[in-house]
């Protein structure tokens, strides 16, 4: 009987740290990993920056802006926010999106 009571608590206690780790809105995190994400290549414009690339295409993606920076950074292997015309940038973009 003890090793099922400490079974049920482990499972418990892994759970709420599960959830907790989802931040404060697990409806969230469900909401996010059913949207579908799909990914492609840009030609980086005189005047573009990671931030404005992240507003243009951040939406449906259930990412903030600076969210969505990060994971551009994540995604292109950049260490700072300095991008260059002329270069070429992985974007992310959701189902939702009309053509990007």
């Amino acid at each position: 009987m003890k090793h099922i009571i400490a079974l049920f608590l482990i499972s418990f206690l892994g759970f709420r740290i599960f959830v907790f780790s989802l931040g404060s809105d697990p409806s969230r995190a469900l909401e996010e990993a059913a949207i579908e994400r799909y990914y492609t290549c840009i030609e980086i414009q005189q005047g573009d920056s990671l931030w404005s690339i992240a507003d243009k295409y951040c939406n449906n993606s259930g990412m903030t802006v600076a969210e969505y920076v990060r994971e551009l950074k994540n995604m292109n292997g950049l260490k700072e926010d300095i991008i260059h015309s002329g270069h070429y940038l992985t974007v992310m973009y959701s189902d939702l999106d009309q053509n990007p």
